[in-house]
């Protein structure tokens, strides 16, 4: 189901629509008119059917009491650019290379995940380890919860090592 709107003369009404399949082709069927657009919005009716409707659904519900300020996220999370960059680092391989280069050594931290959580720090904001271990909080990264600034000072001064 959805809402459209259909133009009729000068006049534009709001509508309740279903898709039901008739055979192989797809039919729409309006289940209610629900009247002129800009005397719902006017009189705040559509406001009021909305909120109405939203009790009923749990996403809306939180989304409206965010925008009324209600309620205040006490904190955000940014998982976007996380989700890009694992994919490629994923892709790329460099899981396993760095699994590869660091047998033998004894490092009892992620090594792995703080290169992933530095290179996506220098990707997404230039700066330092130390800038990295603070924006890094805000950020949904897997396997980092254990890291700690000298973590990071560890794992970059082991990838800047001179190779033999």
């Amino acid at each position: 189901m959805f809402a459209r709107v259909k133009k009729s003369g000068r006049y534009e009404y709001l509508q309740i629509v279903h898709n039901e399949r008739v055979g192989d082709r797809v039919k729409q069927r309006v289940i209610a008119t629900l009247g002129r657009l800009d005397q719902l919005r006017e009189t705040g009716q559509l406001d009021a059917m909305l909120s109405s409707c939203a009790r009923f659904s749990e996403h809306a519900a939180v989304l409206n009491a965010v925008r009324e300020k209600s309620v205040r996220p006490q904190a955000t999370v940014h998982i976007g650019p996380t989700l890009v960059f694992e994919r490629i680092w994923q892709q790329l391989g460099i899981p396993k290379v760095l699994e590869e280069m660091l047998r033998g050594r004894k490092f009892e931290f992620p090594v792995e995940r703080a290169v992933f959580m530095t290179v996506l720090h220098r990707i997404m904001v230039a700066g330092s380890d130390r800038a990295a271990e603070q924006w890094c909080r805000r950020y949904g990264i897997d396997g980092i919860d254990e890291l700690e600034l000298h973590h990071l000072y560890r794992a970059m001064g082991w990838l800047g090592e001179p190779l033999p």
